[in-house]
């Protein structure tokens, strides 16, 4: 095919803005996006179903507009259930990290991004400066059932895993160098107990020695979404730019009645997710098993009029820990859609992986709406900063000039990231 040379000059600082703030977002260059788009109009050739041209995500999954705009970066983002938080709250993404490549096609599914992968390949300087980092490290080296697994098979854990424990001193390593103003991390409870706590002082220690105030708690989603699911949050402020004292609050529970397991179920189910006849004699079986041992292992028929217990990553494999009554045959395992919206997942979010894959997404993910809450908090104590202490200190939410734009650009580009759409 032949191409051409197209010349634009004169082109509006109001256009030229956009163009230069979308590409920097995808982290592609101006010729890649201004092809992209026109690509995109020319693939329509004239139907009255063409979009915006200045539209390539879901609505859903835009930031929302606040009167205090912040940015911040998504690190072991899962699908993206922090980010989808932080930009109900007003907060705008500049890097991402996911290095599942099943959870990076969900994600780039909902944001039209695609996260870079493996964190200890990316250079920290080359990251954006941004407001707040938040991550969700990973869990399974802490967590009560990652921790059994790996006994069982004979492998260390905690941050003895060499593979996931020690991600956190990598994430350590961005925090000392790019100074967040506020740090927004997340994990799960077992971690303040795991190796009789010395987990837990490791990770405390290694904030507050790099300068940072320090506050967490473990929050049941519960009031939220209707599954017991209990996580720890911990939140910190740079010491160096707020001080000693810090007015921050976890948030109080929605006011709202809790909803229940029927609110989230959907009317017409695929036979495919009702139990054979041969797995529904398993699980008894195996439950019956441990109730004579005293154990509580087992299944767990869901009450519709209550909550869940809590979904895990393992749910693909027989989906026992809940299952949904049917009258008149055996009960079934919840859909990839019930599963996100036991998440707090808006329904306009497409599911573009496996079943499989999408109960092991779920499984994994944060509640967003916990996510939206807590920043709500941290945004608080940044208003509060300005109006008391007259501080100005937010970091540049996005390049300010064409110059920088290419600057940042040129620098993720050479941390070893191929731009996809």
């Amino acid at each position: 095919m032949k191409k051409r040379t197209i010349l634009i000059r004169d082109v509006p600082e109001a256009i030229f803005t956009w163009i230069e703030n979308e590409r920097y977002s995808k982290r592609v260059s101006q010729k890649e996006f201004l092809l992209k788009v026109l690509e995109t109009a020319a693939s329509y050739n004239g139907s009255d179903s063409q979009p915006s041209l200045f539209d390539f995500r879901p609505q859903i999954a835009r930031p929302v507009p606040s009167d205090l705009p912040f940015s911040f970066i998504d690190l072991f983002a899962g699908i993206g259930g922090m980010r989808l938080g932080l930009q109900w709250s007003g907060g705008r993404s500049l890097f991402t990290c996911e290095w599942d490549r099943y959870a990076q096609k969900t994600y780039a599914a909902w944001f039209n991004e695609t996260p870079y992968g493996d964190i200890r390949k990316i250079p920290p300087a080359s990251i954006p400066d941004h407001d707040i980092l938040a991550a969700g490290f990973p869990c399974q080296p802490f967590s009560i059932a990652g921790v059994s697994k790996k006994k069982s098979l004979g492998r260390l854990h905690g941050f003895k895993d060499e593979s996931q424990g020690n991600l956190f001193f990598y994430l350590s390593k961005i925090v000392s160098i790019k100074r967040p103003l506020a740090l927004i991390l997340e994990n799960v409870k077992n971690l303040v107990s795991h190796d009789s706590g010395r987990t837990w002082g490791t990770i405390k220690g290694t904030l507050e020695d790099m300068d940072y105030l320090v506050f967490h708690k473990i929050i049941d989603a519960r009031a939220y979404v209707p599954q017991h699911r209990e996580r720890i949050f911990i939140v910190c402020f740079d010491r160096k730019v707020f001080g000693d004292y810090v007015p921050f609050e976890f948030p109080d529970p929605p006011a709202e009645k809790s909803p229940c397991l029927g609110d989230i179920l959907e009317n017409e189910i695929d036979p495919k997710y009702t139990l054979s006849n041969h797995l529904w004699k398993y699980l008894r079986d195996y439950a019956e098993r441990h109730r004579e041992k005293g154990n509580g292992f087992g299944y767990g028929l869901a009450d519709r009029n209550s909550i869940t217990r809590t979904l895990s990553a393992r749910y693909y494999k027989d989906g026992s820990e809940i299952l949904v009554p049917q009258n008149g045959k055996n009960p079934r395992r919840l859909t990839p859609r019930e599963c996100a919206r036991l998440m707090g997942f808006p329904d306009e979010l497409p599911i573009v992986v496996s079943d499989t894959q999408a109960y092991r997404q779920f499984g994994n993910a944060l509640v967003p709406r916990i996510a939206s809450d807590i920043a709500r908090q941290v945004v608080r104590v940044f208003r509060w900063s300005m109006e008391a202490k007259g501080l100005t200190h937010f970091k540049t939410t996005l390049p300010t000039t064409a110059k920088e734009r290419r600057r940042e650009y040129s620098h993720a580009s050479a941390s070893g990231r191929t731009s996809r759409y």
